[in-house]
């Protein structure tokens, strides 16, 4: 039995996008990540350590941002996914990444789903 954490609305000052301007600034990326995860341990016992820390999945989301200064979100967002994945048990996410764009008056997003891969 597996159930779904998730963090939702993570905000993220961060240097992204491909325009001059855009290398010169942080901008704020919000982030939210539904993962699967086996969760019965953690319920059974009620401790931490059994758990899926969602503190540490949102720690390592921002410094995966924080520090890639990408040029594109679809760069930014497999960047995070590939370390949840390799850095968490999970089986599978799903990450939507969105940058408001404050000048066009919209949100660009990008949502993925990934899953474990076997080896």
């Amino acid at each position: 039995m597996t159930g779904y954490v998730s963090v939702r609305d993570l905000s993220v000052r961060a240097v992204i996008g491909v325009h001059p301007w855009e290398r010169e600034v942080e901008q704020t990326l919000l982030v939210s990540v539904d993962m699967e995860a086996d969760v019965r341990k953690a319920a059974a016992t009620d401790d931490l350590a059994d758990a899926l820390d969602y503190s540490a999945v949102a720690e390592t989301i921002a410094a995966v941002l924080r520090d890639g200064k990408f040029r594109l979100i679809e760069t930014a967002a497999e960047r995070v996914a590939d370390r949840l994945l390799a850095g968490f048990p999970l089986s599978w996410l799903r990450l939507e990444l969105r940058k408001p764009i404050a000048t066009g008056g919209y949100t660009a997003v990008i949502t993925l789903e990934r899953a474990r891969q076997n080896p």
